[in-house]
């Protein structure tokens, strides 16, 4: 029943290996659900809008109460994902909020930032400068997220049982080397 949790640079290849992954091991893979999840049992989906809302175009501005009913209640969510096993969470600082949990593995993925603006650009069909500003602005928002959230510093590697730079691995061989190492909580 183990757990695992990844964080990932915007177009690290975070997303594709999770949902392999899952597959592989037969595990449940949460993204932006549980934020919808954590916002309505929070009663504050105008938190859940702003987080997604990463541009700030919709000019959503939520209480700090909001803020912490909607912390407090992707706290639980994830709890109760972790108590139940099998699952990859991405995102949403589970390696902050799962740290002391017991059969968790704690995964961040990285990628140099020209790299990733190219795998961005070619998945997206956009400019490759587009992409650039994209990764940028998402690893931004992520970074201020678990500084906001939770007062950690998203790129302390003590946060993670296992860093993985996908710059010369593919997707299959990085979901190779986390199925390896969750095998080995099991």
């Amino acid at each position: 029943m183990t757990v695992i949790t990844i964080s990932r640079q915007y177009g690290s290849l975070g997303n594709i290996v999770a949902n392999a992954l899952g597959e592989r091991l037969g595990y449940r893979v949460v993204m932006r659900e549980l934020i919808n999840q954590a916002a309505l049992k929070a009663g504050a989906p105008s938190v859940a809008l702003a987080i997604i809302d990463e541009l700030g175009l919709l000019g959503i501005s939520p209480t700090q109460e909001e803020y912490l009913a909607y912390s407090r209640a992707v706290q639980t969510v994830m709890e109760d994902l972790a108590a139940a096993g099998n699952v990859i969470i991405v995102g949403r600082a589970g390696q902050v909020v799962l740290k002391d949990h017991p059969g968790v593995l704690h995964v961040r993925m990285v990628a140099p930032l020209d790299l990733r603006a190219q795998r961005l650009a070619e998945r997206y069909h956009i400019s490759v400068h587009a992409a650039h500003a994209q990764a940028v602005a998402r690893d931004r928002q992520r970074r201020i997220y678990l500084k906001r959230f939770y007062n950690v510093d998203w790129n302390d590697p003590l946060l993670y049982d296992l860093v993985i730079n996908t710059a010369h691995l593919g997707a299959e061989e990085t979901c190779d080397l986390i199925y390896q190492a969750a095998r080995q909580l099991q």
